[in-house]
């Protein structure tokens, strides 16, 4: 889109949820509008604050917006990096997209990044700034990027740091904030010109964000979930309790092992990089775009922002464990025990360590083995993969949940769910990270955000008026697939077959030594399996 007087040009994916009352400011300033869309109050914003107008919007968004008059090119992600913008940038030339295939498409020769591997076999995805390409990488989450032309001499900037500052210190008060800006962010994110609906798994997240969008869309609510054969994967149970309470019109889609094995090639073409979720994803975006939804409602962030994850559980435990000598740490890489194995991640200098030892696949020695190559080799490409030196100083859950929020979900859940919704036209809407409700919770002490006797706690008490207890109380059930019985019959190419590791990940995984996440990775760094999406 163009400004009215050909001065600005913007590029933009993504939703303003605040864009009414920004326009609203512009007005009374004296700006006209010539569309209903969020996209021209972006440029007029530009034009009244500069590139400070970033700091006033609450959403979602990838952008690029060039200002002819001062020959500057700004490339600009959300404050939580809900949607990704990559970029190539050299003496020579400047190349961004919102996806990895699309350097690929320019060149189709261009190289790959040679640490790719590595970073995916420890982590189950290739963590940021890093990606599968040489000199690509991706722009940090609340910053921008300014370039000059057309020398492109490039500076970056900060424009959005969470700030944990706890003002809020009781909890009546917490509860009632959390209450209004939930609901709130929903109300927000409600806001759309065409068909819009909600995952419903039938845990908390999603039981929520229904029984809430059900206030501002009653007669418009819809809502979808994947069942299974397996009755121990199904959470039908819950969903129902909430399609009750809601009248929501639901849908639910039956997903096979037979549909995983024929939609086995779109979903590796649909993976813009290498991802060891996302499966789930692409299944729930297939049918929400059949049900004739343009964007969704999802869960996403509920988890790390109020501590649903076992990770949580686990931290007394974790402490006791570092007091153990590096060495010993180190020592347990020999363990036969795959999770005794992963101890050793605690040894390590860049912080990374708490992270790894819940969520790691492989340790350094393993992925040597794989890739036949040193361990110092690996254990050096990781060095580059550190946490800011100052999250070491947040309380034990808080530095979790940072944890959590800036390397799984950032790296894992958000990208998983742009490339698998987009692939299928559609838009999912995370009202959970919205930037209000992001800044309320870091406001909140630790000791009333986190109770190790319930998880989410916090949201629980703000809610449990209104979500039925069956819901709230019941366990933690993640969206899992049953993969384990259906990867064990996913056809392998000879190719990868002949690989001097396979057979060794093959047996492990077939006597249940090795979980399948972390054998469905090993399949995902080989080139020849992840092919097979060309030749289907």
């Amino acid at each position: 889109m163009y400004s009215k007087n050909g001065n600005i040009v913007l590029v933009f994916n993504g939703e303003i949820y605040n864009y009414l009352t920004i326009k609203e400011k512009l007005k009374k300033k004296g700006y006209s509008f010539i569309s209903n869309s969020d996209t021209e109050v972006i440029i007029y914003a530009y034009e009244e604050w500069g590139i400070a107008c970033l700091e006033h919007f609450n959403g979602m968004f990838a952008l690029a917006l060039l200002d002819i008059k001062r020959q500057k090119l700004f490339l600009a992600r959300d404050h939580a990096g809900i949607k990704p913008l990559y970029y190539s940038l050299t003496n020579e030339k400047l190349i961004f997209a919102s996806e990895i295939r699309a350097f690929k498409s320019l060149d189709p020769y261009w190289q790959e990044n040679p640490d790719w591997k590595k970073y995916f076999l420890t982590f189950g995805f290739i963590p940021e700034p890093h990606t599968t390409l040489q000199n690509v990488q991706s722009l940090t989450k609340g910053s921008y990027l300014e370039i000059e032309i057309p020398t492109l001499k490039s500076t970056s900037h900060i424009f959005y740091t969470p700030t944990y500052n706890y003002t809020i210190n009781d909890l009546p008060t917490a509860v009632q904030k959390v209450k209004e800006t939930l609901i709130a962010a929903v109300e927000r994110h409600l806001i759309a010109d065409a068909p819009i609906g909600l995952f419903l798994s039938g845990g908390l997240d999603s039981s929520l964000l229904t029984i809430i969008a059900q206030r501002f869309i009653p007669n418009q609510l819809r809502t979808l979930s994947i069942i299974f054969d397996d009755e121990k994967y199904s959470e039908k149970m819950y969903q129902d309790i909430v399609i009750q309470q809601t009248k929501a019109n639901h849908h639910s889609y039956l997903v096979t092992e037979k549909d995983f094995m024929a939609a086995l090639p779109d979903i590796l073409e649909a993976m813009d990089q290498p991802s060891n979720d996302g499966v789930n994803t692409y299944f729930i975006s297939k049918y929400a775009k059949e049900y004739g939804l343009k964007a969704v409602l999802s869960g996403i962030g509920a988890d790390e922002l109020f501590g649903g994850y076992q990770s949580f559980q686990r931290l007394k435990k974790i402490r006791a464990i570092k007091w153990m000598p590096n060495f010993m740490l180190t020592a347990t890489s020999s363990f036969s025990n795959d999770k005794l194995k992963k101890l050793s991640f605690l040894a390590s200098s860049n912080g990374m360590g708490d992270y790894l030892i819940n969520r790691g696949f492989f340790i350094p020695k393993q992925i040597a083995e794989i890739l036949d190559c040193s361990v110092e080799e690996v254990i050096n490409t990781l060095q580059n993969s550190k946490i800011p030196q100052w999250v070491n100083d947040l309380l034990p859950e808080e530095k979790n949940s940072y944890l959590e929020t800036n390397i799984y979900m950032q790296n894992q859940l958000l990208k998983d769910a742009d490339y698998m919704s987009m692939w299928h036209s559609l838009e999912i809407r995370v009202p959970f990270l919205d930037k209000e409700l992001i800044q309320l919770v870091h406001s909140i002490h630790p000791s009333i955000k986190f109770n190790p006797n319930q998880i989410k706690f916090l949201l629980v008490e703000a809610f449990k008026d209104v979500v039925p207890e069956a819901v709230w109380k019941r366990p933690k059930q993640g969206f899992t697939f049953p993969f384990e019985s259906w990867i064990k019959n996913v056809p392998i190419p000879p190719n990868v077959i002949a690989q001097p590791s396979f057979a060794k990940m093959h047996n492990q995984f077939l006597q249940n030594k090795l979980h399948w996440s972390r054998y469905w990775g090993y399949l995902l760094t080989q080139s020849a399996f992840t092919q097979t999406k060309k030749n289907a």
